[in-house]
């Protein structure tokens, strides 16, 4: 241990990031804490972390976390199989699908997978 320490250039405040969050307080209904605890307790995460999750899917337009109807989606389906797929609508379906890994990566704290080196049969 040092008899000083140079504070000087310190910072007030956490020491941990807050990852995009913000903290604020709310008051919710004792039904839905209940609701959001047990949801928590069978995903095996905290209960904030599941209203999150909750308000950021009411939140997201519709088509992110496609919430259409069954029906719509169907017939939209045989519509593009009868019509095919152009190379740029399967670009384009590519990049949203990267964007939800990565948001799903962030909001489960999914660690990224190491690519593996297989090593040649000898």
């Amino acid at each position: 241990m040092q008899d000083e320490y140079n504070f000087s250039t310190g910072k007030r405040g956490a020491v941990a990031s807050t990852k995009g969050k913000t903290r604020i307080t709310i008051m919710l209904d004792d039904a839905v804490i209940e609701a959001a605890r047990e949801r928590a307790e069978n995903a095996g995460t905290g209960y904030q972390t599941v209203i999150n999750n909750l308000l950021r899917q009411a939140l997201l337009p519709q088509g992110t976390h496609n919430l259409t109807p069954a029906s719509t989606k169907k017939t939209k389906t045989l519509q593009i199989i009868n019509d095919g797929i152009g190379p740029g609508e399967v670009e384009a379906l590519e990049q949203q699908l990267i964007a939800l890994a990565g948001e799903l990566n962030r909001v489960l704290g999914t660690p990224k997978l190491a690519k593996s080196k297989a090593k040649p049969n000898q």
